[in-house]
């Protein structure tokens, strides 16, 4: 089990960006400013075109990555390139775009030797994942895994018996940027049922995006926020100064 992401005291917070959204030079004193404010973790994405399960402004952020051929070597070597004292990175690698022209032992064994803090593998098939696991465990990388409230008994266990960082409750079906319908109080009793299956930490994404939402989802008994679509709207223009005032605002009264 590695350290826990989340110091438990107060909501966790982590906000998801593209690698290359903004360019790889900018994007470092994007960190330092996250690292400067104490963030807990950046869910960092090598950018692939065309996600299933992301809302127009995540796609928009992916193809400007893409336009400037950020990729897997760019993205590790970024972060070995950039030093960090607080700020905890969680690498995003979508299977068919990123990790399938590579063994996947291969492939988890380059991220154990970078400087990412743990690893989140988008669209990997169901038949793929206990290989995974296993080279996970093997070259002990932290593991970010994802279930939704209404995943079946054994996606659910799988996901809660994995995760070795956090665990992603993504809130509800659809796409980043929308709201679950039912609100994230509805996310209380799944969070519980988690609770009795796994020590992880627990995340509850997609739709979270101001200061109410964080307060809502901690309540609900999640331990951090996953903020997405919301981040990366502030670094279309001056990405700096738009996401450290996004952070304040967020963090207000923690």
């Amino acid at each position: 089990m590695a350290d826990r992401f989340f110091d438990g005291a107060d909501p966790g917070l982590v906000l998801f960006l593209n690698a290359g959204d903004p360019p790889l030079p900018v994007l470092r004193d994007v960190v330092q400013m996250l690292d400067d404010q104490r963030v807990d973790c950046l869910e960092l994405a090598v950018p692939f075109p065309d996600s299933f399960t992301d809302g127009p402004v995540v796609r928009r952020s992916a193809q400007r990555a893409l336009d400037q051929g950020v990729d897997l070597p760019a993205v590790l070597e970024f972060l070995d390139a950039t030093p960090r004292k607080h700020l905890r990175i969680a690498l995003l690698a979508d299977w068919s775009h990123t990790v399938k022209p590579t063994p996947i032992g291969d492939f988890v064994a380059r991220v154990a030797d970078s400087a990412a803090d743990a690893l989140l593998v988008h669209g990997l098939p169901p038949r793929l994942r206990s290989g995974y696991y296993a080279q996970a465990a093997e070259h002990a990388v932290p593991l970010v895994t994802t279930c939704y409230p209404g995943s079946s008994d054994e996606v659910r266990r799988e996901s809660a018996h994995h995760a070795s960082a956090y665990l992603y409750l993504v809130a509800h079906y659809g796409r980043s940027g929308s709201r679950p319908a039912t609100g994230f109080d509805a996310l209380r009793d799944p969070i519980a049922k988690l609770r009795t299956e796994t020590t992880a930490p627990i995340a509850v994404g997609f739709g979270a995006r101001t200061r109410q939402d964080v307060v809502a989802i901690h309540a609900a008994g999640a331990d951090a926020v996953v903020i997405g679509s919301g981040a990366v709207e502030q670094v279309e223009s001056d990405p700096v100064g738009n996401l450290s005032r996004f952070v304040h605002t967020t963090k207000e009264e923690r």
